[in-house]
């Protein structure tokens, strides 16, 4: 398969996340008018997609509150309505295992039902959502991803008419997907992101990308993302391979070694030059829906 870097590169900007810890950055956004904002900045920088994870505005801690989420997808369009709004559907897929029997769950479990991680998705239709389909080691604990859970959350995201962007984390995902798309639970051609510098994940490494990319189905469109310091260099390299962008304070908190990134615009900016100076151009919002084939 033949990849020729885009004209046009579509940024996306993953605005708070469900890892990052209010401790590590006085700057992370945890309100629903926080999070908004900043990705209203980071659109103004350049970001046409954004990303949307919610969280308890009184602790900072991960939430799935549908309330949440409406109220941050309400002030968005209230002031622009042609961001591409990504909700996640990753939250609710961990299993840490309790010291006195590892068959039960310990604390910091999180595993919900299929049906529960998407209600959000049916009830407020983003154009994007994404699909993880990742069961690994991550952080000490288990994310665990079966396969007739996934297919039950892509059947009801294919029927809200809500386009899935598979996450990819390992080359056993991109099989599975390939699987997915073979019996019908994704209708191709995919949107995929190929998450890079999770630990017990893929490499963030050229060599990496380009693997990963050689086993993507035919015709996907992708994105390649690096977390913490490989984050801009992975922004190059997947544009190089082909690939759109990702940046975000969900994925790094750094705008160079050892200076916070005040603002996600900032990390938005900073790709976006990287990616001029290479000769890309940043997509816009309404170039991006196009290229997604989204309403």
């Amino acid at each position: 398969m033949a990849y020729q870097p885009h004209s046009k590169v579509i940024i996306t900007c993953a605005i708070t996340g469900n890892i990052t810890r209010p401790e590590q950055s006085p700057y992370l956004p945890i309100t629903p008018q926080q999070i908004a904002d900043s990705a209203l900045e980071a659109a103004e920088a350049g970001a046409s997609v954004a990303h949307i994870h919610v969280r308890d505005p009184e602790t900072g801690r991960p939430s799935m509150s549908i309330d949440l989420y409406r109220d941050v997808m309400g002030r968005i369009r209230a002031k622009n309505s042609r961001l591409i709004i990504n909700l996640t559907t990753g939250p609710g897929g961990r299993f840490v295992p309790s010291e006195e029997d590892p068959k039960v769950a310990g604390p910091g479990t999180t595993l919900m039902a299929p049906e529960k991680r998407v209600e959000h998705i049916e009830l407020l239709k983003p154009e994007i959502c994404t699909l993880d389909l990742n069961t690994m080691n991550s952080g000490g604990q288990v994310v665990i991803n079966t396969p007739p859970n996934v297919r039950k959350m892509a059947a009801r995201m294919r029927a809200a008419r809500v386009l899935p962007e598979i996450e990819l984390f390992d080359s056993g995902d991109i099989h599975l997907a390939r699987d997915l798309l073979a019996d019908g639970t994704l209708q191709g051609p995919p949107l995929c992101s190929l998450v890079l510098g999770v630990k017990y994940g893929f490499d963030p490494s050229p060599e990496t990308m380009l693997y990963a990319r050689n086993l993507l189905p035919e015709g996907a469109t992708w994105a390649g993302f690096g977390i913490g310091r490989s984050e801009f260099p992975m922004v190059a390299q997947s544009w190089l391979l082909g690939g759109h962008v990702r940046v975000g304070m969900e994925d790094n908190l750094y705008l160079s070694k050892g200076v916070l990134a005040k603002t996600n615009a900032e990390l938005v900016a900073h790709a976006a030059q990287i990616l001029k100076d290479l000769g890309a151009t940043v997509a816009t919002s309404a170039e991006a829906r196009a290229m997604l084939k989204l309403s």
